[in-house]
């Protein structure tokens, strides 16, 4: 997700991914690495408890249209290395095209199916049970993604009046599907989008769905690959392919 974009178009367009203001919404954007958060201030512990929504579906039109999360990287679809990355989520969605899924993983698809990344945010938000306070939300194409770099975004989560933590890369662009965030806000989103669209998210853009929410951005510090390194293209495939070994 390192050139994370809506589609229509590339992730790889250049624009940093800055969320638009909504409505009535005062956006509050807080920037931090993974060591410290800023001006000083720390934050009060790991929220406990989570789920994780994997989005895997999507075109994958610079792939010749492959089903992208089922490639092999490290021996094993990048699918199951996002799903292993949150191994310790109370639940796992997965929203993509029909198929096998590991033990304990819950699947659904997104209505219409191709709807896009909101219409899959939605549609996977639908499986938590009551209750559900947090939600890591991912794109399934993240074959680097590990378990503390998950960590680290629920610890960012942790102070009060945050709805989102993600990460953004080195050029400051926000990689909104590597990131965690609290369930009532992102339900409430999808909820005024919907409404402000008819009734209906398909095709509706992230930036459009998170533009009115308090995200902290969180940096990477460079132990490492980055965890949102996303793979559109088979060259992708083949640096990552090279990272695991």
């Amino acid at each position: 997700m390192a050139r994370n974009q809506d589609p229509p178009g590339s992730r790889r367009a250049g624009r940093p991914d800055r969320p638009v203001r909504s409505a009535g919404a005062t956006p509050t954007h807080r920037r931090e690495t993974v060591a410290g958060t800023c001006r000083g201030r720390r934050y009060r512990g790991r929220v406990t408890g989570y789920a994780a929504v994997v989005l895997a579906g999507g075109a994958a039109r610079r792939m010749g249209g492959a089903d992208k999360p089922a490639l092999r990287v490290g021996g094993r679809p990048m699918r199951d290395r996002v799903l292993d990355a949150v191994a310790d989520a109370d639940l796992r969605v997965l929203v993509g095209p029909p198929g096998p899924v590991p033990e304990g993983v819950r699947s659904t698809r997104e209505r219409p199916p191709g709807g896009g990344p909101v219409a899959a945010l939605a549609a996977g938000l639908t499986l938590l049970p009551p209750g559900t306070t947090v939600v890591a939300v991912l794109a399934g194409d993240l074959p680097l993604l590990t378990a503390p770099a998950i960590g680290a975004l629920r610890d960012r989560l942790a102070e009060p009046g945050v709805d989102g933590a993600c990460y953004v890369d080195d050029e400051g662009r926000r990689q909104t599907l590597c990131g965690v965030w609290r369930v009532p806000a992102l339900r409430a989103a999808v909820d005024r989008l919907a409404a402000a669209r008819g009734g209906s998210v398909d095709g509706a853009s992230l930036r459009a769905l998170l533009g009115g929410l308090a995200v902290r951005d969180v940096r990477w510090p460079g132990g490492g690959p980055p965890p949102w390194f996303d793979c559109d293209t088979d060259e992708d495939v083949r640096r990552a392919e090279e990272w695991t070994r």
